[in-house]
């Protein structure tokens, strides 16, 4: 609710208790000019009473162990509006024997009115800036969590890209004197590839389709590496091609397939990449043989596959996301990302 709102209210309530006391001024036998003249001096007091009161917890917010603060407050301003009020009808209604008669009889009972509706007043504005206050804070912890987040996402992303930087600079650099062009080639895909990782943000999401595109850039990069050893076959269901996933997030996939893939076992390596829908998730499956007696993944899945698991908890604060087990001499990766609804294909159309 805005502060605008808030003061309509506020001026509205007084005008209203005013309308009231009026008309119950009025029943009693007072004229019109007395009855109004009492009720608009009445919340008037009170109205600048609560703007005082309003202006003062804006600047100091007293917890709930200084509510004493509170009471005092609101007991100093019912005598000084009592003290206010007495003074300007004696004043001004001093020919008025029997209203001022009524005033004397009745300024006992007007200043437990004032002090209690101050009182009610003074808590509300405190239960105002206070639920306000509260407010704020949460809107600036959750700003400094999303930062926190969105620094954390970067440092994983940039973590991820130094080492197989250099790994295909110095597969160039080999490439340079024996077969220039394919150096310049591997250039050229390096360059196409790194000038997709930047052009994408930490939390962007972009299709399977999309996705699929630059992994193709990364596979064609290490094929000039490792040449024929290195195989893949992509098997990827029509619907799920528009659904969405977080950007580079197959690549280290990936790039840990090929590390235990290639590095522990001799020959041709086919590498597997399967996506599929299922329940509401895209279903994504890296599939890389192993030799048990050389390798090891039960001990550690490596830094790629890790900092994907905790980029998909950052992102969707699940840790089932991700899942890794051993079949026979096939180490199988899965990747779980949940969709919108309005990204799910129907297949009862």
């Amino acid at each position: 609710m805005s502060q605008v709102r808030v003061i309509m209210i506020y001026l509205a309530w007084a005008l209203l208790w005013a309308v009231v006391q009026t008309a119950l001024l009025w029943s009693v036998g007072f004229s019109a000019r007395v009855a109004v003249s009492d009720a608009l001096l009445t919340n008037l007091l009170l109205t600048v009473g609560g703007y005082a009161m309003g202006t003062g917890l804006r600047y100091y917010q007293p917890n709930i162990r200084e509510a004493a603060h509170l009471v005092g407050w609101s007991l100093g301003l019912a005598v000084l509006s009592t003290m206010v009020f007495y003074w300007v009808t004696t004043r001004a209604f001093r020919g008025d024997v029997v209203y001022l008669d009524f005033v004397d009889a009745t300024l006992a009972v007007r200043f437990l009115f004032t002090w209690l509706m101050v009182l009610l007043l003074l808590l509300l504005s405190w239960f105002w800036f206070y639920t306000l206050e509260r407010q704020q804070d949460e809107q600036r912890r959750a700003a400094a969590e999303k930062l926190a987040r969105e620094a954390e996402l970067h440092t994983l992303r940039q973590q991820l890209q130094p080492h197989f930087l250099f790994n295909s600079l110095n597969s160039i650099s080999a490439l340079v004197g024996a077969k220039p062009e394919q150096a310049r080639k591997m250039i050229q895909q390096l360059s196409d590839f790194l000038r997709g990782t930047l052009r994408k943000d930490n939390q962007q999401q972009v299709s399977l389709t999309d996705e699929l595109q630059h992994l193709e850039l990364y596979l064609e990069i290490e094929k000039v590496r490792f040449g024929h050893r290195l195989q893949t076959a992509i098997e990827v269901q029509n619907e799920t091609m528009n659904m969405h996933l977080p950007a580079l997030l197959l690549q280290p996939v990936v790039e840990n397939a090929i590390k235990f893939g290639l590095y522990d076992t001799i020959g041709d390596t086919v590498i597997s990449i399967k996506a599929t829908a299922q329940d509401h998730h895209l279903l994504l499956q890296v599939q890389n043989p192993y030799d048990p007696a050389t390798a090891r993944p039960q001990q550690g899945t490596g830094f790629g596959l890790s900092s994907v698991q905790r980029r998909l908890y950052l992102l969707y604060a699940r840790q089932d996301l991700l899942q890794t087990r051993q079949e026979e001499n096939q180490f199988i990766t899965t990747i779980q990302i949940p969709q919108k609804n309005d990204e799910v294909p129907d297949h009862r159309r």
